[in-house]
């Protein structure tokens, strides 16, 4: 599908989003730029954009195998995709299968603890609000969902996590946490309307432990766009079989 950038949609961190010809559809490019602690540290890496895009696709590619619906149509550049304009439900989900990061603080344990089950979170999208992690009630409170669609995006989220667990631990990689955006069709339809990438996961490698996402940035480690690359080399080969 040849298409056109028109007006500017929104400008995040990582994406910039156009509208286009069709009004159904969205031109999604990626950035090369690298933020971290609510962008305060920020960076330019050559190549991220290419990356963080091709393994999205792949992952997407993954999820529709698992019937699992995203706004996802198709990749028209190395660092652009197509996708279908949704309202986005300003809720984040966060899937913790390990407890990392900002969660190790918030719990007070030892980073890399594995809970004994999943740990879900919604943050509330809302800059002004400071982006507080809220529960149901709360999120219900607001207008922003129902009962009965949290019911069905819990269950979206969870098929999410079960597809994502297996795609990464097949190409050996241990998913740590990652968050994502879901959004509704113009008919209503619940869909997933976010990337997932080491953007937006958190991601170890299933044998040494080595980080292979944005904490390489966060942490000054070093090595992120050789991180980025590793996961796009094992997901093509996993694609590949």
């Amino acid at each position: 599908m040849k298409v056109e950038a028109k007006e500017l949609i929104v400008e995040g961190k990582d994406k910039t989003v156009f509208a286009t010809d069709s009004p159904d559809v969205a031109l999604v490019r990626y950035k090369d730029q690298i933020t971290a602690f609510h962008n305060i540290k920020r960076a330019t890496i050559k190549g991220k954009a290419e990356a963080s895009c091709k393994i999205a696709s792949l992952l997407y590619g993954f999820l529709a195998e698992q019937g699992i619906p995203t706004h996802f149509i198709e990749d028209v550049s190395p660092t652009e995709q197509t996708c279908r304009r949704v309202e986005i439900i300003p809720l984040q989900f966060i899937v913790r299968n390990w407890i990392a990061g900002s969660a190790a603080k918030f719990l007070h344990v030892e980073p890399g603890t594995k809970p004994s089950n999943v740990i879900y979170e919604i943050r509330y999208n809302n800059n002004e609000a400071g982006f507080p992690i809220i529960n149901d009630h709360h999120a219900v409170a607001l207008g922003i969902v129902t009962y009965k669609e949290l019911e069905e995006l819990y269950a979206m989220v969870a098929k999410v996590n079960d597809c994502l667990l297996k795609v990464f631990a097949d190409a050996g990689i241990d998913l740590i946490d990652f968050k994502f955006e879901c959004g509704r069709t113009a008919d209503g339809k619940l869909v997933v309307a976010d990337e997932f990438s080491p953007d937006t996961c958190r991601l170890w490698d299933a044998k040494t432990g080595d980080s292979l996402d944005k904490d390489r940035f966060r942490h000054d480690m070093g090595g992120v766009i050789d991180a980025y690359q590793l996961v796009l080399e094992r997901l093509t080969k996993l694609k590949e079989k």
